[in-house]
């Protein structure tokens, strides 16, 4: 039996229509409804499900897309997204040769602390809550050419506080969902430029005052909850950048 599906109020708690009924579709995949790599019903069924225009519904399910929950495929309908497998900082970098392959992962720190200001502001959290922060090098070929600092919140990642780091997997976000339950859709990263304090240059085996990028990035997951903060370092001359402006 297919559940009744209330219409969407004209406005909800201030909302636009496509907006509270992007909401009401998000809450459909929160619960399970439609399974990652799942097509979602046909837009044309969709908007009379929830008793709204066509255009409407194309607007909530473009905000969708926005928000990495779905992917458009023109022709083809729209599909639930899988979480970010790695979503790599390299991606930013030239290492060597790499040919894209993914670097090794040692788990320098772990440890249960509570988030200074930053922190708490970009987990979205109060300032002294627990966490859980992580100190992580990445390396090709036994090489340094990433430092990474990662904070999560331990009300999510209580699986993790005990967990022996030579158990870590190589890619964080695929591990996240199969020890945690939390699977990440969604990663911002912001960049900027430092020099390297001596501890972190020791780390990168580069001296101290080196210029480093540094990328700081929030994850979300399928609720558009930030459930990651990380701040990653490499040398500044090793970074690169590009985009396509049409």
């Amino acid at each position: 039996m297919t559940a009744k599906i209330s219409p969407i109020p004209a406005e909800t708690a201030g909302l636009a229509r496509y907006a509270a009924l992007a909401n009401a579709l998000q809450s459909r995949l929160v619960q399970g409804e439609w399974p990652a790599g799942c097509a979602l019903p046909s837009e044309q069924t969709l908007a009379s499900e929830h008793q709204v225009a066509l255009g409407t519904m194309r607007r909530a399910l473009q905000l969708l897309e926005e928000r990495g929950l779905v992917d458009r495929i023109h022709g083809k309908g729209t599909f639930v997204r899988h979480g970010l497998a790695g979503a790599t900082m390299l991606r930013f970098f030239r290492f060597g040769q790499n040919h894209g392959e993914v670097p090794a992962s040692t788990i320098l720190s772990r440890k249960t602390t509570t988030a200074n200001a930053e922190v708490a502001a970009a987990l979205q959290i109060p300032v002294k809550s627990d966490v859980l922060a992580i100190q992580r090098l990445r390396a090709y070929d036994g090489e340094p050419c990433l430092l990474e600092e990662i904070w999560l919140p331990l009300d999510r990642f209580e699986a993790l506080r005990d967990l022996d780091p030579s158990q870590w997997a190589v890619l964080l976000y695929p591990f996240y969902y199969e020890t945690a339950g939390i699977q990440v859709m969604r990663a911002v990263d912001q960049i900027s430029f430092a020099a390297l304090t001596a501890q972190q240059a020791r780390r990168l085996n580069l001296p101290a005052g080196h210029p480093c990028a540094v990328v700081r990035r929030v994850a979300t997951d399928i609720q558009g909850s930030i459930v990651e903060f990380r701040i990653s370092r490499g040398d500044a001359y090793a970074f690169t950048y590009s985009a396509t402006i049409t």
